[in-house]
């Protein structure tokens, strides 16, 4: 989960899932000896290439596939394994594709444009399936939700850094690096917030104090487009800037002002930031959300997510439904709005407000409470407080639901929808609930972030003992 205009809290650490890249060692000393020719075995979990030296040690290549034979060089030296990249490609994958971005090897986002779409989606399938088999769990079939590869993205946050001859940039870290990449355009961005990038760029090289400005975070909805300034200190004469830029291109423009526990200030009345939800069959809804707010960067992903959980549960009315981390009601509205009895549970209060206020505004009546759910006592309490629930929805962070599965071990609920954003975490807790009785019947995998080794999954289990 992600936030908007906020520094994400730290996390510990979520499983073995291969996403994460921890530079730990030094790099190493470039020598003759770093180029060597290798032949790709697989494809890691994090999308880079594995091969093997001639002496049997594992090498993690960047932006290398299978059956490839490639030239590499080592950048950094582990004691169990290397880290490399490509110095050239010596036989190419029938998978490999021209990647369609020109920032591509220099931007740290969307690291495997160089992978055929139906590849890099079968390969987040595959790291599901082998993240399961490590607990011993086998799955069948896998449904795959997506959308367009390109244009998908609503909200992004790009840095600035004003380099050393004084002229500001704008962009995305480069891979393994604090470096900011400067770009000239972003294909994933969503094309009203790609249309700003070219004028953001020129207003910066307007500024009075561009230092001053940390990141610009952007946010587009369904009728409107938002702009939030990270302003370490203010300018007067900047803010003028700034507030001539928000009238010519017709935004809502708002400032995290401050280093230290930031305030957001409107420039202009407050705007009303909504997100229209509409699902085959359903009610179209109208959440409304605030910066801070959790919300999908990839809004018809996020549909069909929502649209699949309402299929799997098939709500009626004398149905009695727990959604647990809620949000300001993704899950929980669509559920209620076709017919279910919603109690919902998250842990940050103002979203609990938001909920509230949104199932309201939806004329909807869905119960709401502002727990700790990763507390096992609390956990517990609620699970015997709730447990003649009919079916549970879990949609929670990437350090996953364990006390909340170890809970629904020891007190069964016919039907347990989990969405996961890390994978090796969903495993896990799945575990505990297959040891527990419960079945595996459904499962789909969900293309929220195209050309990145990111997925979101989606599992039904059925409890054997509550039929």
């Amino acid at each position: 989960m992600a936030m908007l205009g906020k520094r994400r809290p730290p996390r510990p650490a979520s499983g073995h899932s291969g996403l994460a890249r921890q530079q730990t060692a030094k790099p190493s000393t470039p020598s003759a000896q770093d180029a060597s020719a290798l032949v790709v075995e697989r494809l890691a979990h994090d999308g880079r290439g594995v091969a093997h030296t001639a002496a049997g040690k594992t090498v993690f290549i960047d932006q290398a596939l299978p059956d490839e034979h490639v030239e590499v060089a080592v950048h950094l030296t582990r004691k169990r394994y290397d880290e490399a990249h490509v110095k050239q490609v010596l036989s190419p994958s029938e998978k490999r594709v021209s990647p369609p971005c020109p920032h591509f090897s220099h931007c740290g986002g969307c690291d495997l444009q160089h992978l055929a779409m139906d590849s890099q989606r079968a390969h987040k399938e595959d790291v599901v399936r082998d993240l399961f088999a490590r607990q011993g769990i086998t799955l069948g079939g896998v449904e795959s939700l997506y959308s367009e590869a390109q244009g998908y993205r609503r909200r992004a946050r790009l840095g600035v850094k004003v380099d050393g001859d004084g002229h500001p940039r704008l962009g995305f870290r480069a891979a393994h690096s604090h470096r900011l990449v400067d770009i000239e355009s972003c294909l994933v961005l969503v094309e009203p917030l790609q249309a700003l990038i070219t004028p953001l760029r020129g207003l910066l090289d307007t500024l009075e104090a561009p230092r001053q400005v940390g990141h610009i975070e952007l946010l587009a909805t369904d009728t409107q487009r938002v702009v939030l300034v990270r302003q370490l200190k203010a300018n007067v004469a900047d803010a003028e800037r700034w507030q001539a830029f928000a009238d010519q291109y017709q935004l809502a423009l708002g400032t995290w002002l401050g280093r230290e526990s930031p305030e957001l200030h409107w420039h202009g009345a407050p705007p009303a930031l909504e997100e229209r939800l509409a699902i085959p069959g359903g009610t179209p809804l109208t959440l409304t959300f605030a910066p801070g707010d959790f919300l999908q960067v990839n809004a018809e992903v996020n549909r069909k997510m929502v649209a699949t959980v309402v299929d799997w549960l098939t709500p009626t009315p004398d149905q009695r439904l727990m959604d647990l981390f809620a949000g300001i009601g993704n899950f929980s509205l669509p559920l209620a709005a076709a017919g279910a009895d919603v109690h919902a549970v998250e842990g940050s209060p103002s979203m609990v407000a938001r909920l509230a206020r949104n199932a309201e505004r939806n004329q909807l009546s869905v119960s709401g409470q502002q727990l700790d759910l990763s507390d096992p006592a609390t956990v517990a309490t609620l699970l015997r407080d709730e447990g003649d629930r009919d079916a549970l929805v879990l949609d929670p962070p990437r350090s996953g639901a364990e006390a909340i599965c170890q809970g629904l071990a020891r007190r069964p609920v016919a039907k347990v929808v989990y969405i996961s954003c890390d994978p090796a975490t969903l495993a896990r807790d799945a575990a505990h609930l297959v040891h527990a009785g419960y079945r595996i019947t459904q499962v789909a995998v969900a293309d929220m972030f195209m050309h990145t080794a990111h997925m979101e999954t989606l599992m039904l289990f059925e409890h054997t003992g509550c039929e």
